[in-house]
């Protein structure tokens, strides 16, 4: 019978695809906030990690990604008046096929990783390697900045199930480090979408160019 851990793995994959088969934004900010907690709380189910580390670095995950961020984009989404992602670089069932190949392929390639016995028995490392594919996958061919975002989210989501792998060893500052530069970009991004919609009355990042005149 799979475990708790590998059981919620699963449900991280089956997300990974929603995000990239709907186009709805509100429905995408939502999954990664679910994704984001699930993730959050993993660290407390590695190597029955429940030390005051683990829970500290379980308990900001889930208030940042669970919480502070989606409350923060659905208030971005709100002010510009956006609800879809209308016209992908690629389209939606293209981007899902792509998501499934790449799924595919994290666990044929972490099959032949020469992980220790423990780990390999888990999905950690597949589940890592397809999450960060489709956070890469929602920067690169969406065009509204929302939708970049939340790929960035989803990126960092497979980098943070990379390091449940050391999670004994994994120093706290290094964790709370990549949280940082995540709230700084979420900041950084949330300026970028305010001056594109007040200039351009658009969130297609192609406007971007027009910014070099």
């Amino acid at each position: 019978m799979p475990s708790l851990l590998d059981q919620l793995l699963v449900v991280v994959l089956l997300l990974n695809l929603f995000c990239l088969g709907t186009s709805r934004i509100g429905a995408v900010i939502r999954t990664v906030a679910i994704q984001g907690m699930l993730i959050g709380v993993m660290p407390l189910l590695v190597h029955g990690g429940r030390t005051p580390q683990a829970l500290l670095i379980a308990a900001v995950p889930v208030a940042l990604k669970g919480f502070v961020i989606p409350a923060m984009l659905f208030r971005a989404m709100r002010q510009a008046e956006i609800k879809r992602e209308v016209e992908p670089l690629v389209g939606i069932i293209p981007s899902l096929l792509l998501g499934a190949l790449g799924t595919g392929l994290a666990l044929a390639f972490s099959a032949r990783l020469p992980l220790l016995p423990a780990d390999a028995e888990t999905l950690l490392v597949p589940a890592a390697l397809a999450t960060v594919f489709t956070g890469f996958l929602m920067v690169t061919t969406r065009l509204k900045a929302i939708s970049q975002v939340l790929g960035y989210l989803t990126l960092e989501n497979g980098i943070f199930v990379f390091g449940l792998l050391l999670v004994e060893a994994m120093p706290l500052l290094l964790e709370f480090g990549v949280l940082l530069d995540l709230f700084v970009c979420i900041f950084v991004m949330g300026i970028m979408l305010n001056h594109i919609s007040r200039e351009f009355s658009s969130l297609s990042t192609e406007r971007l160019s027009a910014l070099k005149e």
